[in-house]
């Protein structure tokens, strides 16, 4: 009897192990179904370092390098070409704007933002922003995050906080290269700079405050490769994100400064506002044409320029005789009037003559019959 409990009590043990066993292969083995939020949240929080070294780029070497121009634009906000970067004002199902973007990453410790320094830009550890100081500078409320340590701080910042409806405009870093190896002309934005337009209690113009210097490289990328916008108000489907936008030239910015030794704006060197304009177009002129005209043309190009001077010489010759057989037209128009502004004075004055004569007949013909009326009465007497 014993060893038949024995025996039973070991069955039981031996199938309660089983059943637990397969439990836990059966917990193993089911794949848990995350919700769209959370796979949306993991999303847009969380680069990998694989996805950071696709956007690495790697720059062309000094002896490539045969031209290089440094370009500093303004991008208005308020023109079309550039809304994709102010819209939407806060962070809705859409998504959200860069200065947005920028601010949570700058809030969250990852991102290095740097001094701006009015044309002197360094972009090394000596000059890097301390967060909570120029939060403070631009009174952006904030509190301290989980995690915050002195080394590396975070702070949580309220999207109603952040004073992106007051970011009107951006300062970019175009550097301009021909590179010698792919033989064409080569440009990337290399960094962007933030600009607050406040106006203060007395009302009045508002003044620009130039913030930091953010540099567009594989830190932030990925970040702005994960938003789409709206880049065509005609066109709703979001085609391109915002590292698109700059790869791509979407923007529309004015030039303001080229990089110089003595470090002055094109305002400063060129005051009368015809010389601006003149300058600006000049530059835009020479970057987009440099490498057009750095080498000989083929046969095809040189017969294409030529059929394209006879056609505008021949639409200048066909212009030029329309204007003479117009001008010659509008002369015996003028010719005919005044010929018959003559004729009709000269008739006018030669009814007027006729018009005399007759009265001048009648008043001698009464005085020929008065007077011999009178000498034949002298005749009878």
């Amino acid at each position: 009897m014993k060893i038949l409990r024995y025996i039973a009590v070991a069955l039981i043990v031996a199938a309660t192990a089983a059943g637990a066993v397969a439990k836990e292969q059966s917990k193993s083995s089911t794949v848990r179904k995350r919700k769209a939020g959370d796979r949306n949240q993991e999303k847009g929080t969380q680069v990998t370092p694989r996805m950071q070294s696709f956007y690495e780029e790697q720059e062309v070497s000094d002896a490539d390098v045969q031209w290089m121009k440094v370009i500093y634009r303004q991008l208005d906000l308020r023109k079309e070409q550039n809304m994709a970067l102010y819209y939407p004002e806060e962070p809705n199902q859409d998504g959200m704007n860069l200065f947005c973007i920028i601010m949570k990453l700058i809030a969250d410790d990852k991102l290095t933002v740097y001094e701006y320094l009015d044309g002197r830009e360094i972009f090394t550890d000596q000059y890097k922003v301390k967060v909570k100081e120029m939060l403070d500078r631009f009174h952006i409320l904030y509190t301290e995050a989980k995690g915050s340590t002195e080394k590396h701080p975070k702070f949580k910042i309220e999207d109603a906080d952040i004073p992106s409806n007051e970011v009107l405009s951006y300062y970019i870093i175009e550097k301009w290269e021909f590179d010698r190896v792919a033989t064409k002309m080569q440009h990337r934005v290399q960094a962007i700079c933030p600009v607050l337009h406040r106006t203060d209690e007395f009302g009045g113009e508002p003044v620009r405050y130039p913030m930091f210097w953010v540099k567009l490289d594989e830190t932030i990328r990925p970040y702005l490769a994960k938003q789409y916008v709206f880049t065509d108000n005609d066109n709703n489907l979001a085609r391109y994100n915002y590292d698109d936008f700059f790869k791509m030239s979407l923007y529309k910015g004015e030039i303001y400064k080229t990089k110089n030794l003595r470090n002055l704006s094109l305002m400063q060197l060129y005051p009368d506002p015809d010389d601006f304009k003149r300058a600006q177009d000049s530059i835009e002129k020479r970057l987009t044409s440099f490498d057009k005209t750095l080498w000989v043309p083929t046969r095809e190009e040189l017969q294409a320029r030529a059929d394209s001077l006879e056609a505008l010489e021949e639409a200048r010759l066909a212009n030029d005789t329309t204007l003479v057989i117009k001008e010659r037209a509008d002369n015996k128009k003028s010719t005919t009037k005044r010929s018959t502004k003559r004729s009709t004075k000269k008739s006018s004055s030669a009814t007027k003559e006729k018009a005399k004569k007759p009265k001048e007949s009648k008043v001698k013909e009464s005085k020929v019959k008065s007077s011999s009326a009178t000498r034949s009465v002298r005749r009878r007497r």
